[in-house]
């Protein structure tokens, strides 16, 4: 009996619809670290997923990028979500995202995102309510950590900047367990003293090391401070809640001292 021949474009369209009826392939979690990362003009996103065994070809389209919250960078380790399907043109598998956490801190992104969006809806990021800072203060509030870069920073450009300046630091705990409580009474300590302005902020780190300046507890202490707040929080890169209720924000400690 004689083989019956079929065309490629046939098989790749035979494999693509056994792969779309496969319900496990239609919603699936893959872990792994990205490569070959390329932003495409057009707004699609190009790149591979590896271990140390395979790879698979992914894309996310333009129209899903809301399901990146981040910037996909080489050798960042992700999960991706998606559906794995046959590209027909070529015959390869690839994996269609329609959202990436980075593994481990995903969960931590996305109650960032959730609680950025529930204060935004609640008006506390709105330009109406951001103060002017005052020129030529007496009295500077700092709430950071009592040692380390940040502090040396701010007290070295400040005093650069007017030697006469005084400085009133409350050292708080600004990582782990009881930040964010010790920053919050920072702020309302500083609230209720002499200070003019108050820098709120420290040197930078991961995402797990800022996630104080990320707390409900201390944006409604900035929101409320009666004194102009200048956030400071890690490196310029590094975005938290405080920056976006915060009077201004500062790339870095030692901008907030030269603005303040």
């Amino acid at each position: 009996m004689e083989n019956r021949i079929y065309s490629v474009s046939w098989i790749n369209a035979y494999i693509h619809n056994m792969i779309s009826q496969d319900f496990l392939l239609k919603q699936v979690c893959v872990k792994g670290e990205a490569s070959n990362v390329k932003y495409h003009s057009s707004g699609h996103l190009y790149f591979t997923l590896k271990d140390e065994k395979a790879a698979i070809a992914c894309a996310m389209f333009a129209g899903k990028r809301g399901g990146l919250k981040f910037k996909l960078e080489e050798g960042q380790k992700i999960v991706v979500s998606g559906t794995v399907d046959i590209y027909e043109k070529d015959g390869n598998t690839r994996l269609y995202a329609e959202k990436i956490t980075l593994e481990g801190v995903g969960e931590l992104y996305e109650r960032f995102e959730r609680l950025k969006e529930d204060l935004e809806d609640r008006g506390l990021f709105a330009p109406e309510y951001k103060r002017a800072l005052p020129k030529h203060i007496k009295t500077l509030g700092v709430v950071t950590a009592s040692t380390g870069a940040a502090v040396r920073d701010i007290i070295n450009i400040a005093k650069r900047r007017d030697p006469g300046i005084e400085i009133l630091l409350y050292p708080a705990k600004v990582q782990g367990e009881g930040a964010a409580e010790s920053i919050e009474k920072g702020i309302e300590v500083l609230n209720a003293s002499r200070a003019e302005i108050i820098i709120v902020g420290r040197g930078g780190g991961s995402i797990e090391d800022l996630w104080a300046f990320n707390e409900e507890k201390v944006a409604m202490a900035i929101f409320n401070c009666e004194k102009p707040v200048i956030s400071a929080v890690g490196h310029e890169t590094d975005y938290t809640i405080a920056d976006f209720v915060a009077d201004m924000r500062a790339p870095t400690p030692s901008a907030a001292a030269e603005l303040a």
